[in-house]
C-alpha cells in the first residue's frame, strides 16, 4: 500500500518487459510505471550489439531497447523519450500523484553536517593535532575491558554467543534473540571453507601488515588459482576457442549446453541454482520468513 508508483529500468533483449506491457493491459498492475529500456543506441551501429551480460542483445525485432519502449508506452505506462528526460518524468508524475493526494507530505530527514575535509583543515590552520585511530567500541582503560560497555566478564558469565559478540563489537548493540540465532547459524553454515581461499581476505592482511595499496592488490590477484578464482581462466579458455572457431554468441551457448555439456565457467554457479537450491541458504530463507519481524 506503500508503495505509488513503480520505476522499471529494463535494458535490449529478453520478453520480459513485454510482461509488464501486457500485465498492465490486463489491470493485472494497476498502480503508475514509470519504464525506459537502456540499449536504444543499438540502432545506430551496423552489427548486433552485446550489452553486458549474456541475455542483453536482440534476438528479434520486439526485443529491441525502441520496440520495448513503445510497446510499454502503448500500453498506458510512462515512458520518456530518453533517458536523460527519466529524473524529470519521475518528478512529474510524483507531483501528480502528489496534487491528487494520492502521495501524502513527507517530512524530510534533516541532513547531516558534512565534516569538514581534515587536509584541507590542516592547511587552513584550523587544527593542529595529527590523526589518530580512535576506538569508541572496546575499551581497556579500566580495570576490566568492555565490549559497547559491557564488561567482559559479564559477556561470558551469561552466556553471551558469538552473535551477541559481533553486535557488541559491530554495530554497537545487543542483538534480539532473532538476530543473534540467524548470525549464530550463518556461521555454522560456512564454517567450513574447505580447501578454497579468498582473494580479498589475502588483500587486507597484506594491507593491514603496512604494504601499499598497490602491493596489496597484487597479493589477492597473485592468489587466482585452480581453486580461486579458476573460472576465470576456464572462461577466457573457452571465449578463445569460441572466438577462434567464429562462433556466434547463440551457437557457443549452444555448444557448451550440447557438446561440454557444463555451465559456462564465470557465469552463474558450478552446481547450484534455483532447481538445485544450496540446502544453506533455504535454511536461512526459512528461519528469516518464520522469526524476522
Amino acid at each position: 500500500p506503500q508503495v505509488k508508483f513503480m520505476v522499471l529500468l529494463g535494458e535490449v533483449g529478453g520478453t520480459l518487459e513485454l510482461k509488464v506491457a501486457e500485465a498492465i493491459k490486463e489491470g493485472k498492475i494497476t498502480k503508475p510505471v514509470i519504464a525506459w529500456c537502456i540499449g536504444t543506441i543499438s540502432k545506430h551501429f551496423g552489427g548486433e550489439v552485446q550489452f553486458g551480460h549474456a541475455g542483453a542483445k536482440a534476438g528479434a525485432e520486439t526485443e529491441t531497447a525502441d520496440a520495448k519502449n513503445e510497446i510499454l508506452r502503448q500500453a498506458g505506462a510512462y515512458v520518456p523519450k530518453s533517458f536523460n528526460e527519466l529524473p524529470e518524468l519521475i518528478k512529474g508524475v510524483y507531483e501528480e500523484l502528489h496534487a491528487k493526494g494520492v502521495i501524502k507530505d513527507i517530512q524530510e530527514p534533516e541532513v547531516p553536517p558534512i565534516p569538514e575535509d581534515y587536509a584541507k583543515a590542516v592547511k587552513a590552520g584550523k587544527v593542529r593535532r595529527p590523526t589518530n585511530f580512535i576506538c569508541t567500541i572496546s575499551d581497556d582503560r579500566g580495570e576490566e575491558a568492555t565490549y559497547c560497555g559491557v564488561p567482559i566478564s559479564e559477556v561470558v558469565e551469561k552466556g553471551y554467543s558469538i552473535a551477541d559478540v559481533i553486535g557488541l563489537l559491530w554495530f554497537k548493540k545487543r542483538f534480539p534473540e532473532w538476530a543473534s540465532k540467524f548470525i549464530d547459524m550463518v556461521i555454522k553454515v560456512v564454517a567450513d571453507h574447505g580447501p578454497a581461499v579468498s582473494g580479498a581476505h589475502n588483500t587486507k592482511v597484506t594491507a593491514r601488515a603496512g604494504k601499499d595499496l598497490m602491493s596489496s592488490i597484487v597479493t589477492g590477484i597473485l592468489t587466482i588459482g585452480p581453486r580461486f578464482g579458476g573460472a576465470i581462466d576456464g572462461a577466457a579458455k573457452y571465449f578463445k576457442m569460441a572466438k577462434e572457431k567464429g562462433m556466434s554468441p547463440d551457437e557457443f551457448v549452444a555448444y557448451m549446453k550440447n557438446v561440454e555439456k557444463i555451465p559456462i565457467p564465470g557465469i552463474g554457479h558450478r552446481i547450484k541454482s534455483t532447481k538445485n537450491p544450496d540446502k544453506r541458504v533455504e535454511l536461512l530463507k526459512n528461519f528469516a520468513k518464520e522469526n524476522f519481524p
